[in-house]
């Protein structure tokens, strides 16, 4: 496989992740208030399913960790919506079947795997910055989570977009200086639509 196939990869799984953002921030100017319609889970299904093994294929610890700790994340929410039963069979199975592969490529992948990854990200502050974005970032679909599990719902409440905004931000600046374009794009085009939802969020309060 070819740089440019990989990259390739990337920019489809970043385009994704950036169409879902646009169609929840459509339906949320629509409505006045921060919704989460199922399309938005069911694409970032499929977003994180390119982006595991595009983290893999270029060898990124950190952008690899950050799928892995949202990836079911999408599955609970797409449950709470009642919407995980209608996608079809196969497409379920293979939900499930990726985190045991993308395990067996770590474990066994000889190049691509995990002691492999950690050779070829040898700066140790560029690495920490890279996952600390990442931990931010992943840890908005965790607050998600707990906040729509006890609100009985899927929801995009604020502070999910505050963990957007500051995890965007880093994983910007390491993407700009590693040259992981997909990545910058994505993310630069995330932060206005971030930044929207909360503009979005504050006004439906006042009403």
């Amino acid at each position: 496989m070819t740089n440019a196939d990989v990259h390739a990869i990337g920019y489809i799984a970043q385009g994704l992740f950036s169409s879902r953002f646009l169609i929840q921030w459509i339906s949320s100017e629509k409505a006045g208030k921060v919704l989460a319609p199922t399309l938005f889970w069911q694409i970032s299904l499929i977003a994180s399913f390119l982006f595991i093994f595009y983290s893999i294929l270029i060898k990124d610890v950190s952008i690899l960790l950050g799928q892995v700790l949202g990836y079911y994340i999408y599955v609970r929410n797409l449950r709470l919506k009642n919407s995980w039963r209608i996608l079809p069979l196969y497409f379920r199975y293979l939900v499930v079947a990726v985190p045991v592969i993308a395990l067996a490529i770590l474990l066994f992948g000889g190049e691509y795997s995990f002691s492999s990854m950690l050779k070829f990200n040898t700066n140790g502050a560029i690495l920490f910055w890279g996952l600390l974005g990442q931990v931010i970032f992943s840890c908005r679909f965790i607050y998600q989570w707990y906040y729509s599990e006890k609100v009985k719902k899927s929801v995009l409440p604020l502070g999910f977009w505050i963990f957007s905004i500051i995890g965007s931000i880093i994983i910007s600046s390491y993407s700009f200086y590693l040259g992981l374009y997909p990545i910058l794009i994505g993310h630069l085009f995330g932060l206005v639509l971030y930044s929207r939802n909360v503009v979005i969020y504050k006004k439906g309060r006042t009403r």
